[in-house]
């Protein structure tokens, strides 16, 4: 790693600790010390030409607890905070993050263009709920073939349980799961496996309790866009030149102080910026500047907007991420397999034409007018290759939104689960799993926070409402309270379901299918001529792979059929070889056998199957 250091909040340096504020508009800012004794004393900060203001306290070490109070008044954590071990409202800690002794000197990273993405909520994806506890699943996740584990947000949130997605000290390690010191053990154990770690962070708003920014200055925020959570972070007005700072920071702080592999941005489409230069342009320059160029980061944005902008590069007028979410697939899957057609999913057929489309395309919407908003979605992304995109079959999101957070194998029956994971894993798409998919897992993934009371009770009710105006996802008189322990505690997986059927044996399948990946490596292009997509009939469609040798693809969403393969051309009367079929016994399975003969296909009611050609 190089030697980046973080400039703004509690550092250490030779006999103490410097800090440093930005509070341009403040008269005067005082610094709030915790002494031994439990008492705070306070000391008068310096005010620099640059709008911050900073101290040098001599005999302050790690562990110190302090606030800053901007015109001598209340005082509040640090905007740069390290560690909120008290929470939100709590003072921040002086943190010494380069204490850890770090044992991946070996390490250099993860393969973008060999992705197996793990995503996993810490507070549940283990009954300890914790990074150390994560750190026993770890062998696991290798075995099964995960090449990495993507952390749901872990900037500190209010109360003790929380998706992530409320953070309001960004640099801070959430003291339930185990603060700074037990994320680096959590890294740190993963590349000794193999294992790369991503983490999801949020740039385009903060959470609604502990949000103490508007104390240091109005200028974090503008009115001049809205998101969906209330005013925009302020990128491009007045001032933002420092909000910019602490976005970019901040990733440079997960990349260098705790070693994160990559950064998944959350919904960059609400990421309101009209600069000359981008934000994520900016950022992705940053990031990548900032490493030996053999120290690979990896960057996945978080969007709908099927822009292949975030692939190109800056002198394009790109941001140069490496991969975007693809929720097309996901959304022409899932309204194939499911009643759903409510929200986003209202621009989605669903039939086996449309996915077929889509997996030909990477994008399905390339321009084409969306019902929903009236107005053209998406661009023209066929020159990219498929590692690119992020294709998943769930994800918190899908799950999560719904009323009673029921998984997609809740929501269809098994033999049409195991099928569709046998679609998302041979397709040469990078992928996404929820945490639980592999075991098709019995326990629902609800919305649950941990507010103070009111704000709480606010949230309660305003969940129920979405739901009395949608009840699609679900019935608002079920929703599960979102601040009981309770919702949480469903939440929660049960890693016995590995050891018990059918967890054990969707979970070979799984293995199975993900070491069979290896053989994508050589397939460059979401285009013909590396990957053909064919709708069969209403409920099959064809995938022909062409890598080292030839794979063929076919998926049944219906009943027991028997269908041509004459759309494949020359391809229908190849020698097939069987290679995995969804319906075998050891995957839970029928028995019922997949076969070719004479340019045809025979495929049992609900399955996937994969076959091989010469040397594939």
């Amino acid at each position: 790693m190089t030697s980046w250091h973080l400039d703004m909040g509690a550092n250490l340096v030779p006999g103490g600790t410097a800090f440093r504020v930005w509070a341009p508009e403040a008269a005067g800012m005082e610094l709030q010390l915790r002494l031994n004794d439990g008492c705070d004393r306070r000391l008068a900060m310096s005010s620099l030409s640059d709008g911050t203001w900073h101290l040098i306290v001599p005999g302050v070490g790690a562990g110190a607890l302090y606030k800053f109070a901007p015109n001598g008044a209340e005082a509040y954590p640090d905007p740069y905070s390290r560690f909120q071990p008290n929470g939100v409202h709590g003072p921040s800690m002086v943190i010494d993050t380069s204490a850890f002794e770090w044992h991946d000197a070996g390490w250099h990273g993860i393969d973008r263009e060999r992705l197996v993405v793990y995503e996993a909520h810490v507070g549940t994806v283990t009954p300890e709920g914790t990074f150390d506890g994560l750190v026993a699943q770890l062998d696991d996740l290798r075995d099964l073939g995960v090449t990495a584990v993507e952390l749901m947000p872990v900037a500190q949130c209010s109360g003790g349980r929380n998706w992530g997605y409320d953070g309001v000290d960004l640099f801070a390690p959430s003291w339930s799961y185990g603060g700074p010191a037990g994320l680096q053990r959590l890294i740190d154990a993963a590349h000794q496996r193999g294992l790369g770690v991503i983490l999801d962070v949020v740039y385009n708003h903060f959470g609604p309790e502990g949000n103490y920014l508007r104390a240091f200055s109005r200028q974090y925020f503008t009115d001049h866009y809205q998101t969906p959570w209330g005013d925009a972070v302020n990128y491009d007005g007045q001032g933002s030149a420092w909000v910019r700072k602490l976005a970019i920071d901040n990733a440079l702080s997960w990349v260098h102080d705790f070693h994160v592999d990559g950064l998944r941005l959350d919904a960059t489409f609400a990421i309101h910026d009209r600069s000359p230069r981008h934000l994520l342009q900016e950022l992705s320059y940053a990031v990548r500047q900032s490493l030996p160029p053999d120290r690979p980061v990896v960057l996945i944005a978080e969007t709908s907007e099927n822009d292949a902008r975030y692939f190109k590069p800056a002198a394009e007028g790109g941001f140069e991420f490496d991969l975007v979410w693809a929720d097309d697939f996901h959304h022409a899957v899932h309204t194939h397999l499911t009643a759903d057609r409510h929200g986003y999913f209202a621009d989605y057929q669903g039939t086996a034409e449309e996915i077929a489309r889509t997996i030909g395309q990477g994008f399905l919407y390339e321009g084409q007018t969306s019902s929903l908003t009236g107005e053209p979605r998406g661009t023209a992304a066929r020159r990219w290759p498929a590692w690119r995109f992020l294709y998943c079959l769930q994800n918190h999101d899908q799950v999560g939104n719904r009323a009673l957070g029921e998984r997609l194998n809740q929501l269809v029956d098994l033999a049409s689960y195991r099928a569709v994971s046998v679609l998302l894993l041979a397709l040469p798409y990078s992928v996404l799993l929820f945490m639980g998919q592999e075991l098709a897992s019995s326990a629902p993934f609800l919305y649950f926070t941990d507010h103070e009371p009111d704000l709480g009770q606010l949230v309660t009710a305003g969940r129920r409402a979405e739901f009395a105006s949608d009840p699609a996802f679900g019935p608002a008189e079920q929703v599960p309270d979102p601040q009981a322990q309770s919702t949480f505690d469903r939440s929660k997986l049960d890693p016995q379901q590995r050891r018990r059927e059918p967890g054990s044996q969707v979970r070979q399948l799984y293995q199975e299918l993900l070491a069979l990946r290896s053989w994508n490596s050589t397939i460059d292009e979401p285009a013909p001529e590396g990957l053909t997509a064919r709708a069969l009939t209403d409920e099959t469609l064809a995938v022909v792979l062409r890598g080292d040798g030839t794979r063929l693809l076919l998926v049944n969403f219906g009943e027991a059929a028997k269908v041509s393969l004459s759309a494949l051309g020359s391809d229908a009367h190849c020698a097939w070889r069987l290679l995995l079929s969804s319906e075998e016994t050891r995957f839970g399975g029928s028995g019922s056998a997949a076969e070719i003969t004479g340019g045809a296909a025979v495929l049992p009611r609900h399955s996937a199957a994969l076959f091989s050609s010469s040397g594939a």
